[in-house]
């Protein structure tokens, strides 16, 4: 499960499985939004362009929360502006990225090299409705990279690396 909080203290998730088959009704959703008493929020309510699998990451820029998850349709970023409503959602240009970042329309996503000293890291641009990659690359960390590994706030992917943190500006 991939958690993080916005700036108001609300609760947002992506997951898979684990929460998806069981009998909770918002739970179902593999998506959604909760205040800091347990009550949800937000859910996707057919504002999405497929069903969610599985969450893949999360991250905050400003007041918008964005929650990247993946489907039998592919991989997408999903932008909420809780104090709205608003979703937007974008198509990855990342299968199954572990890490995100996003300020304005630029991005950064990683993808781990299974218990390796490096990651690939994969920048790309909000142009319209579409995620484009604009540059690619693999970059050596200080330690192994391991599932759930990235943070993303405001801009700034925060990758656990072994006993490290490495901080990767979109």
């Amino acid at each position: 499960m991939e958690r993080v909080t916005d700036r108001s203290g609300g609760i947002w998730t992506a997951y898979g499985d684990e929460g998806i088959y069981g009998d909770h009704p918002e739970s179902a959703a593999g998506l959604a939004g909760w205040n800091t008493r347990g009550v949800a929020t937000w859910a996707p309510k057919g504002r999405l362009p497929d069903w969610p699998l599985e969450g893949c990451t999360t991250a905050t820029e400003g007041k918008s929360v964005w929650l990247v998850w993946y489907s039998p349709k592919g991989t997408f970023l999903t932008r909420i502006t809780p104090s709205s409503g608003d979703v937007a959602s974008y198509r990855s240009p990342v299968e199954n990225p572990d890490g995100f970042a996003v300020r304005g329309p630029r991005v950064v996503l990683t993808s781990r090299d299974h218990y390796k000293r490096r990651t690939t890291v994969t920048r790309a641009e909000l142009v319209g409705d579409v995620c484009v990659a604009t540059s690619q690359e693999r970059v050596r960390v200080p330690g192994r990279v391991v599932m759930k590994c990235g943070q993303g706030r405001d801009g700034a992917l925060w990758l656990h690396a072994g006993r490290s943190w490495v901080r990767i500006d979109a």
